[in-house]
């Protein structure tokens, strides 16, 4: 998912993020784009038709269906399949028009009104129009259909309202003036005359399942998806009726084939890329002198692309409803017991060991890449045993004679940690901050497992006892809400409470209100430098480090443009294979 934060397989982010834009709603209508005739066409050097793109991910995708998105395998597997109204530029980190060509705003600030491009197509050749994006929000917002779009596309509690005005004309109102408009509204438009039965039927939940035929996906993106054979690849080629063309009129993309091969592990990936068998490649930090001195041998070229906007830390599960025993979940809930484990979390080693040095220390939810609404002012917690001990005896954790630590209540503490296996990185930290964890008495287990296993027990289960997980990361704050607001999907450490559990969550809630009805941007970045604060203060999920964000792309590809914000193919339909 391009604007909202799913869970991330690899601690190397390559999806969108950055920081300090204008405000959305500075003019009443879209920003003019510079140099381009028409603003369907992408910029880009003049690229030649054809050929194939090798890439790879790790983990099987969980569904096709946009609108129930979670995790980075499954928005990874149909990113190109569908496009948004608007889109961010991965390198001004601007937005700009997709599908719709314009936009204007109410002098009020609440009304939004879209004009679509003429002669947009799906995939199959049906029209899109007005009634195409007015059916997928009436999906987003149906509460049949659990989704983490709702808790984004919300004002004061309120769904905007959406009408069709005309076959290419779209409005929407909101409750309130709605500063993340602009940033938030760019989700993935459904095909209404492929997706009304099943919906009336009341089985959406169900369509567009990994076990659905290719050929029944039907998008507005570069690209179609013609094969999946699970824990094997994905195959996709152009979609011949893509809205978007070059500089000389020619309809993109320019690359006609891609694959994308399923593999158990990162070290797997790049072993094939290594042996010539994709094209581009997430280089881990501690990988990246490696792959620096390979480069001319390997007939590639490293990106670096500055700090990621992920994020990587250990979440303790908070949840009532996880079937944890009372003390455990009192230990978890207890403040200062998660600021006792973060004042034990090692991060120069997990950077030093982990990172090769390529990394920075994280203590808050926001990365420093994000210039504008990262907020350096943060409570910090740097390694100290002694004052993590100091810490712990504050809730009244006591070290015995046997080395155990125990509560209050002679709970000797012992937890499990999960994280996924595939990925090196994480099973890493995870082991650096279980060492530490026992230096204090505490008996913790490190337990790698398969991804989805992982996300299932997160979203579904419950059933964990701490985790070693990361996000992908974005330009907006309020596009993270889905994880931060009380009622939020991915509020991990106890999801979609019915009321805020505690008094810092329910002034959590308050500031994201607050910076979603607020069009100032100064004014913003301080509701959200408050919940920065408070995330910091409570430590619901203790941050470890942020790596640096490079990839390795062969030196056969054109127009590869890498930023952090996005990725190495947030331009993708004008890379084209050099002759």
């Amino acid at each position: 998912m391009k604007h909202l934060a799913v869970i991330a397989i690899a601690a190397v982010l390559l999806l969108p993020p950055a920081a300090g834009a204008a405000p959305p709603n500075a003019s009443p209508t879209s920003p003019s784009l510079p140099g381009l005739p028409h603003p369907k066409v992408m910029l880009g050097e003049p690229g030649r038709f054809g050929g194939t793109f090798l890439d790879a991910q790790v983990a099987d995708p969980r569904t096709f269906n946009p609108i129930l998105v979670q995790e980075a395998s499954s928005s990874g597997a149909i990113g190109g399949l569908f496009d948004g109204l608007v889109e961010d530029n991965g390198e001004t980190t601007e937005t700009e028009p997709a599908l719709a060509e314009s936009w204007r705003t109410s002098p009020d600030g609440r009304t939004w009104t879209f004009k679509l491009r003429q002669g947009l197509q799906w995939s199959d050749g049906a029209p899109m129009t007005a009634d195409d994006v007015a059916f997928t929000f009436h999906v987003i917002y149906d509460s049949k259909i659990p989704n983490s779009l709702q808790n984004v596309l919300t004002v004061a509690g309120k769904p905007l309202e959406v009408t069709k005005v005309d076959a290419l004309t779209i409005r929407f109102w909101t409750v309130e003036p709605f500063g993340p408009f602009l940033r938030s509204i760019g989700v993935g438009i459904l095909p209404r005359h492929k997706l009304d039965a099943p919906y009336q039927a009341g089985k959406f939940n169900q369509t567009w399942g990994v076990n659905t035929p290719p050929s029944e996906l039907v998008g507005t993106g570069a690209y179609i998806m013609t094969e999946y054979k699970p824990a094997q690849r994905i195959t996709y080629a152009r979609n011949l009726h893509y809205w978007r063309v070059d500089l000389a009129g020619r309809r993109l993309p320019y690359i006609e084939r891609l694959v994308l091969t399923i593999v158990p592990s990162q070290e797997a990936h790049k072993l094939l890329f290594l042996q010539g068998q994709t094209d581009s490649y997430g280089v881990r930090p501690r990988e990246y002198a490696e792959f620096k001195r390979g480069e001319k041998a390997g007939r590639y070229t490293v990106y670096d692309g500055g700090p990621s906007f992920g994020s990587e830390f250990l979440s303790l599960n908070q949840n009532p409803r996880s079937g944890l025993p009372d003390y455990k979940l009192k230990w978890f809930q207890n403040q200062k017991f998660r600021q006792g484990v973060a004042y034990a979390v090692d991060r120069q080693a997990i950077i030093d060991q982990v990172y090769a040095g390529q990394a920075i220390p994280e203590y808050g939810p926001e990365s420093p890449a994000d210039k504008f609404f990262f907020d350096p002012h943060v409570m910090q917690y740097p390694y100290d045993l002694d004052k993590a001990a100091a810490t712990l005896a504050e809730a009244g954790f006591k070290k015995g004679a046997d080395g155990l630590l125990r509560d209050a209540d002679g709970h000797p503490v012992e937890f499990i940690i999960s994280t996924n296996a595939d990925n090196q990185d994480r099973v890493a930290i995870g082991n650096i901050i279980r060492q530490d964890l026992e230096k204090l008495g505490m008996h913790v287990t490190l337990a790698p497992e398969a991804f989805n296993t992982l996300v299932n027990k997160l979203v579904e289960s419950f059933k964990w006892e701490a985790m070693v997980l990361g996000l992908t990361g974005g330009i907006e704050p309020h596009n993270g809400q889905n994880v931060w607001k009380s009622s939020g999907s991915l509020h991990m450490w106890n999801p979609k409470e019915a009321t805020p559990a505690t008094r810092w969550e329910t002034e959590v809630d308050r500031y994201f209100n607050l910076g979603a009805t607020t069009v100032d941007q100064n004014r913003r970045k301080a509701y959200y430098d408050k919940y920065q604060e408070i995330i910091a203060e409570q430590v619901p999920v203790v941050y470890t480090a942020i790596p640096n964000a490079y990839v390795a792309v062969r030196n056969k590809f054109g127009n590869i443009k890498y930023t952090a914000f996005g990725g190495p193919f947030w331009n993708f339909p004008v890379v084209y294979i050099k002759p």
